[in-house]
């Protein structure tokens, strides 16, 4: 009887998504078809990832053989084999998700304004030649100061939406919420880390940091009425994925969207609208000076987000690397 009691409780997978929207943080088509998310996500850790996986070298080889018609000289196949193969990706996962894909732009562009923009809009159109509608697609982007004036001129002068990832700081959501942003993807994860490694000290999710600063963002934006809305995003636990249900969307990798597809906790909504409305904040008025020293006394988020800069740009150039071996190849 037990047994079938256990059988017949909703998992705490299934009680998320009536809260919030579940979007897979992964380029693994097989865990995006288990897990049935709305959206998905990646970002150049997790294409290298995936390209690795020979169930995935399809895509790499036609990205490549579009780079060789359209380019000459290596460096310019692999910039259009690589900027195709995240397009690639992109359609594969719509064709599983009923919503949006988050495509990244190099963060070797973090900042660079002009460069960004023209990237983003070349993403976007890679897609559309591919029958697929830029409404579907959200751009990402680095939250630096520079990144965030790049959605702006998307979002305002092209109607391309934008997911601004490798966020840290209240600073950094404010200036997007001002820039008009679609999305926003603050990181529980790796503000937990930061704090576990620099303090010594222990967390659970009634006082992680990370789950602490998404939902400080995210009573901020109801309480101002913004229209931007908030992703949480790089969870440690299922715990900081249950202490944020309700926030407007959270990206789960495949781990831990097993771990809640088998878990039966009753899970309660922690984030609403109409609390957040009452809560006592003060508005920031963010220019650039403003932002830049914001965020430069926060020694967590200037660390973390130059820390991510890094991270995506060296996986960028692995990932490269694994499309110029199968331009050697396929050229042979």
């Amino acid at each position: 009887m037990e047994s079938k009691s256990k059988k017949q409780k909703m998992s705490a997978l299934e009680q998320l998504k009536k809260f919030t929207v579940v979007v897979a943080d992964t380029g693994d088509f097989e865990a995006m078809k288990l897990y049935k998310p709305t959206d998905a996500t990646t970002n150049p850790s997790l294409m290298l990832s995936a390209a690795k996986l020979e169930r995935y070298h399809y895509l790499i080889k036609e990205a490549v053989e579009h780079a060789n018609k359209v380019a000459t000289t290596t460096d310019e196949k692999i910039t259009e084999a690589v900027d195709l193969l995240s397009v690639l990706f992109g359609r594969e996962i719509l064709n599983i998700v009923p919503g949006r894909v988050s495509t990244e732009i190099d963060a070797r562009l973090s900042f660079d304004v002009d460069k960004s923009v023209k990237k983003a809009l070349k993403i976007i159109n890679l897609y559309e030649e591919r029958g697929i509608n830029k409404d579907r697609i959200l751009i990402k982007l680095a939250a630096t100061w520079e990144g965030i004036q790049a959605a702006k001129i998307l979002e305002q002068k092209h109607n391309v939406h934008c997911n601004l990832t490798l966020m840290f700081s209240m600073v950094q959501a404010v200036a997007c919420a001002e820039a008009g942003v679609t999305l926003i993807s603050p990181f529980v994860g790796r503000i937990l880390d930061w704090h576990v490694a620099n303090t010594k000290a222990s967390y659970d999710s009634t006082n992680d940091p990370g789950v602490i600063s998404v939902s400080n963002i995210y009573n901020y934006y109801k309480k101002f009425n913004y229209n931007t809305v908030v992703m949480g995003a790089s969870f440690r636990n299922i715990g900081e994925v249950k202490a944020l249900a309700g926030c407007d969307l959270l990206t789960i990798s495949p781990s831990l969207l097993e771990e809640l597809e088998n878990d039966t906790e009753t899970i309660t909504q922690k984030l609403n609208e109409s609390e957040a409305k009452q809560t006592n904040i003060d508005k920031i008025n963010i220019d650039e000076s403003t932002f830049r020293w914001m965020l430069n006394e926060d020694a967590m988020a200037t660390e973390k987000l130059s820390e991510g800069i890094r991270k995506f740009a060296a996986d960028m150039v692995k990932l490269e690397v694994v499309v110029e071996d199968f331009i050697q190849i396929l050229g042979k």
